[in-house]
């Protein structure tokens, strides 16, 4: 049974960091899975804000956190990670991680779609950014 875990989110404080941690656990190969990061605010569309291929060579971003999240994998420890600065109170959100099952950075983008159809995710952690 494939498992994604996010780790504990949090308050901060408008222009700090936080970093999330997503382990992935029943994977057979998780390098056979481009992984990615979206959120979610209560009455509003999924988000789409980071992604990278098999082995994090290729990565994409969201236009409103390009420069300030940086999103990267440890295949080793089935870990992927979303390091985020500068945080704003826009960023306030339930953030959630995710496996596509396909190792071609064609087509990579595709995951920060909306209605992008993930094989797995994880059941989210909550990172809420005071002013």
């Amino acid at each position: 049974q494939v498992q994604m875990t996010e780790s504990e989110g949090g308050l901060v404080q408008a222009g700090g960091s936080l970093r999330l941690s997503c382990l992935i656990s029943g994977l057979t190969r998780i390098d056979d899975y481009s992984l990615a990061w979206f959120r979610q605010v209560p009455g509003k569309g999924r988000e789409g804000i980071a992604c990278l291929d098999w082995d994090g060579e290729y990565k994409y971003y969201e236009d409103s956190v390009k420069g300030r999240f940086t999103v990267s994998r440890d295949n080793a420890k089935d870990t992927l990670y979303l390091e985020m600065n500068r945080l704003k109170p826009e960023d306030s959100a339930m953030y959630y991680c995710a496996a596509a099952y396909f190792r071609d950075y064609r087509g990579l983008e595709e995951l920060l779609s909306p209605t992008f159809d993930f094989r797995y995710r994880g059941r989210g952690t909550q990172v809420t950014v005071s002013p």
